[in-house]
């Protein structure tokens, strides 16, 4: 009711002051022509026929009907009030511009008619506006938890990437820490094996205190060699001579003749076993006698 009040009371505000103004023009201006009671008459008329088009337009309106010739009519009445009042301001001599200044009121009122039949036609009723209040709510509280919940994710994926980075920092140290290990251990092992003393005590270990000049190798990285099966480590212990021959076969069995790694690896596919110093030299021998041979 109170929006309602805010569009209908400047029209009928507006509509009465018009309809007092071109009451009073008529009534001054036809007054010297003909008797007053006449131009009262005539000016009543004007008003009258447009209050009653208006009357018409707003039941038409609370119908939800509406008629483009009483429209029309009503328009009519609204001009020939404003001409009335313009051509009175134009015969009034001095006070024409106080007359001018007045003489829109007739159309401004059936403007705010308009603008007030266009507001009955768009206005909503309590309860749709209450459901369009409670629909724009519920945008609003999913578009919020739609911001917490990506808010939510957004941190918990942040807190895994520093996990898995700070596992994977520790990983790395642990690793740069092994490798120093591994990098002392095998330095000490290669100053052991460049030392002046590892020469005799290879040779005090020797049978007959036979004098060893030759350097014992290091060890070299690579893929682990099978274990021998029981029949294998069964097997009765080769002679340094049968450890000679089986080494010579193999060496003479591919040209150019296969390197140490490649001999131990078909030696132990072959079933033999020997300790590792003996194979080393026997294979040494065997690849002496072939080199000075």
């Amino acid at each position: 009711m109170t929006r309602t009040l805010l569009t209908v009371a400047p029209a009928v505000a507006m509509t009465a002051v018009s309809m007092v103004l071109t009451l009073a023009v008529v009534v001054m201006w036809l007054g010297t022509a003909m008797p007053w009671p006449v131009a009262l008459v005539v000016g009543l008329g004007l008003d009258g026929g447009w209050l009653a088009t208006l009357a018409y337009e707003r039941r038409l309106a609370a119908q939800g009907d509406h008629s483009r010739p009483v429209t029309a009519v009503g328009w009519c009445f609204g001009t020939a009030a404003t001409g009335v009042l313009v051509a009175h301001a134009m015969l009034a001599g001095g006070s024409a511009g106080a007359w001018l200044a007045v003489a829109w009121l007739p159309l401004a009122a059936k403007a705010l008619w308009l603008v007030h039949g266009l507001w009955e036609r768009t206005a909503l009723t309590p309860a749709a506006l209450d459901a369009i209040a409670g629909i724009q709510q519920e945008a609003r509280d999913q578009a919020a938890v739609a911001r917490a919940r990506l808010h939510a994710d957004s941190t918990t994926e942040e807190t895994r990437l520093t996990a898995v980075t700070a596992a994977g920092a520790r990983v790395a140290r642990v690793q740069a820490h092994t490798a120093a290990t591994l990098s002392d251990a095998w330095s000490t092992l290669e100053k052991a094996r460049a030392g002046e003393d590892t020469s005799r005590a290879l040779a005090s270990m020797t049978t007959g205190g036979t004098a060893v000049t030759a350097r014992w190798e290091l060890p070299v990285w690579g893929p682990v060699e099978p274990v021998p099966g029981p029949a294998a480590l069964d097997a009765p212990a080769l002679s340094d001579a049968e450890l000679g021959q089986i080494v010579a076969a193999l060496l003479a069995s591919q040209t150019p003749p296969p390197s140490y790694r490649e001999l131990a690896a078909r030696f132990r596919a072959a079933g033999h076993s020997a300790s590792e110093v003996r194979l080393r030299a026997a294979w040494k021998r065997c690849t002496a006698d072939t080199v000075t041979g």
